[in-house]
């Protein structure tokens, strides 16, 4: 029987690119998010992708996709986004809130719905995409790092409590990647303000970089975990230290 897997998050940016790179390792790939006609064009062009409608904000939503599974053997927590660029002092209570219920409450709420499908299959993989803002703070970002930290803490939490159960717990922190709409949404749309963040760096990372590495590690052995793979691209030596070139 094949393995299937779960991507949240999956109709766009790294999300889809994971669904599309899973289902080419030949897995069937669930592919769950908001915008179901994403997901359908989607599912229409890639054979092994199933569609499903998921808000993880939603305990129904996410009860509903649980109950529609046959079996999990890796779900990948994807399903998240920044929101706002101001100060701790003027940060908006909605953006936090937001923050939160969609990278920290709906990967508790995704996880706790698949974790006995994923113990039951003998060898599951639980994959959560953080941020390398999950590990180090940065200037106007204070509730979306204090999100991905708190992301970052649950995975190794539950890798401490999974000890000794079949189950994998992998931590994917990536850098800079210029994936659909990240920044854009960040800026609450200022597609200029988006654009600038990756302006004269040679090469960002792409969806598609961290999909690959997304499949690397769910596809080794069982005995093979890979606790925290940090990705960037090579311009970007730190957070703080980014090589750009003009003109």
């Amino acid at each position: 029987m094949k393995r299937t897997a779960v991507v949240t998050g999956a109709s766009s940016g790294i999300g889809e690119a994971t669904a599309r790179r899973l289902a080419a390792e030949g897995y069937d790939v669930v592919a769950g998010a908001r915008r179901r006609e994403r997901l359908d064009e989607l599912a229409a062009e890639v054979p092994g992708i199933r569609p499903v409608t998921l808000d993880v904000t939603s305990q129904d939503s996410v009860e509903a996709l649980a109950a529609s599974l046959a079996r999990c053997d890796v779900l990948v927590n994807n399903a998240g986004g920044a929101f706002g660029t101001e100060t701790v002092a003027e940060g908006r209570l909605d953006d936090w809130q937001r923050m939160y219920d969609t990278n920290v409450l709906g990967s508790l709420r995704v996880t706790q719905a698949l974790l006995p499908k994923l113990v039951g299959s003998g060898d599951g993989v639980l994959v959560m995409l953080t941020s390398t803002a999950g590990l180090v703070s940065y200037e106007g970002g204070g509730g979306y790092c204090a999100a991905k930290h708190a992301q970052s803490s649950m995975a190794e939490t539950l890798r401490l409590e999974l000890v000794g159960q079949p189950v994998r717990v992998i931590e994917i922190a990536p850098g800079m990647v210029r994936s659909e709409g990240f920044a854009v949404t960040r800026f609450r749309g200022d597609e200029a303000a988006a654009a600038k963040v990756y302006e004269g760096v040679p090469d960002p990372l792409t969806s598609d970089d961290v999909a690959d590495a997304i499949a690397w590690c769910v596809t080794r052995p069982a005995h093979f975990n890979v606790d925290r793979m940090v990705l960037r691209p090579r311009a970007q030596a730190a957070q703080h230290k980014v090589h750009r070139v003009s003109g």
